[in-house]
């Protein structure tokens, strides 16, 4: 056994803790537990998955709904679109709906979702992530019948739609609710903070009758406890389950998803701001020593933001050899040209990140430090990491080492390019005027030139820049209570369809 297996294997080992307790709930109702709570529940933040999977499908829908096994797009609250010129589209809206609260689902309150969601008074996730680099305007035909119009062709609009939660018309602008109103098969009850959020059906819902009554979230970050959660029936679904904790094959599924695990650099701030110290970090990293330790072995390495289902991943990138000599070659050359390479580099992650995300991060530092960096490790909670995660970046950070989980499964390299990297991305590190008009004009393409374009930017990104140290493809496990008939799927890691649960006879 190596030193960098005995250290994983170490690190990875974890005592069980006591499982809190549940109260007992009426027979069609169900407890989910998640890795984390949320820190709100607005539905502009749907795409963050420790809150679309609360309330996505459940208390707000979509105008259009993602089919993740045949990638394509199906009718949720338009029943109908088309494209009448390359920047303009009409949909359809299914009439007779109305909001928990009363308020008619009709085009005005279309308008609305989109100009609240878009406003830039709210960081919101999905502005920053998928409207951010697009300039779309909605207007009214008719009561039931919404008009796009878009400054550049936007080819893939109904999937870009997809990601839009369409909230009462009676949910304000400009700043945050905890309290989501929306036109979906459950309602929001309560959330109490800390402890759990309980969602409840919505017998006036306007499709068809979900057969799960209420739903109760509460979140443990030990895995080992969330496991124990359903092996006891203290609950009945449990996600993100660590691989050491997914012994039982009646109940443990393991799924893809579409998270790409990665350290993004600081590429401005020395030492980081030298490629060879870039290209010395990904060397130093034994990426296979954590397949089938601490990392699922069903998981694959990385080469760039998206996967391989995405349209526009580069199937020419490789992963990253692990090559601890040429890192220290690359830092030693580095060293000689003047770069400060011994000095302190944070190294950031987050509790509950994707299952033993602490362990993999410690090892990681490890390695780092095997060949002569020096690494200094820290965990920060929720609220932190998401305000060093995004910008405005603080001007007096120090060079870091940044752990993200990045999600497309939308199927398509525009909801990753332009957030990650263009210079106006909410995430971008980067500020290259070649990569943001390769960005720009990829976004207005269809199919095979689209991906062409994007397999360049990826290209440039990874072999060029060098601006993240790739990971891995995750996979999850989920732990399925007997009570519960349910196989996981893709669509699991941003949503969880309750009106898709059914109870075993």
């Amino acid at each position: 056994m190596t030193i960098r297996t005995s250290i994983i294997l170490g690190i990875a080992t974890a005592a069980l803790m006591t499982a809190g307790q549940v109260s007992a709930q009426p027979s069609k109702a169900v407890t989910i537990v998640l890795p984390a709570g949320p820190d709100r529940l607005d539905p502009c933040e749907t795409p963050r998955s420790v809150i679309g999977r609360i309330i996505k499908q459940n208390v707000v829908e979509t105008l259009v709904e993602l089919d993740y096994a045949n990638r394509t797009t199906l009718p949720r609250l338009a029943d109908s679109w088309e494209q009448t010129s390359p920047t303009e589209w009409l949909f359809k809206l299914h009439p007779g709906i109305t909001f928990h609260d009363g308020a008619p689902f009709d085009a005005k309150s279309v308008i609305y979702s989109i100009e609240r969601t878009t406003d830039p008074a709210l960081t919101c996730i999905t502005r920053t992530k998928y409207f951010d680099g697009t300039d779309i305007k909605a207007t009214e035909v008719d009561a039931h019948t919404v008009k796009f119009v878009t400054g550049k062709p936007i080819p893939i609009l109904p999937t870009l739609l997809a990601q839009l939660a369409i909230a009462s018309p009676n949910t304000p602008k400009g700043k945050y609710t905890a309290q989501p109103i929306g036109t979906g098969p459950y309602t929001f009850d309560t959330w109490t903070q800390g402890e759990k959020v309980v969602l409840k059906r919505n017998d006036a819902y306007w499709g068809a009758k979900p057969v799960i009554e209420q739903a109760t979230y509460v979140w443990r970050s030990e895995s080992s406890v969330a496991a124990a959660m359903v092996e006891t029936g203290e609950a009945d679904l449990a996600f993100s389950i660590a691989p050491q904790d997914a012994t039982n094959p009646k109940t443990d599924k393991v799924y893809p998803n579409s998270d790409s695990a990665m350290f993004r650099l600081s590429v401005d701030i020395p030492p980081l701001n030298d490629v060879r110290v870039r290209k010395a970090i990904n060397l130093a990293i034994d990426r296979k020593a954590f397949l089938g330790s601490i990392i699922s072995p069903k998981a694959e390495l990385a080469t760039q933001q998206v996967g391989p289902s995405v349209l526009g991943f580069n199937p020419t990138l490789k992963p990253w050899d692990y090559d601890p000599e040429q890192a220290m070659a690359l830092l030693a050359e580095a060293k000689a040209a003047g770069v400060k390479v011994d000095q302190e580099i944070r190294m950031v992650g987050r509790p509950a990140m994707f299952s033993n995300s602490n362990e993999f991060v410690e090892a990681a530092a490890e390695m780092l430090r095997g060949v002569g960096f020096n690494i200094k490790l820290e965990n920060l909670e929720m609220s932190q990491w998401l305000e060093m995660a995004n910008k405005p970046f603080s001007p007096q950070r120090k060079p870091n080492i940044f752990l993200t989980m990045h999600d497309n499964n939308s199927g398509d390299a525009a909801f990753t390019a332009f957030f990650k990297y263009h210079s106006n991305g909410r995430q971008s590190e980067l500020h290259d005027p070649e990569l943001d008009a390769l960005i720009v004009n990829a976004g207005t393409q269809s199919g095979e030139q689209r991906a062409a374009e994007y397999n360049e930017v990826f290209r440039r990104i990874y072999q060029d820049i060098v601006s993240d140290v790739p990971l891995f493809y995750m996979v999850n496990y989920m732990r399925v209570g007997s009570r519960l008939d349910f196989t996981p799927t893709i669509a699991n890691a941003v949503e969880l369809q309750l009106a898709k649960l059914t109870l075993k006879p």
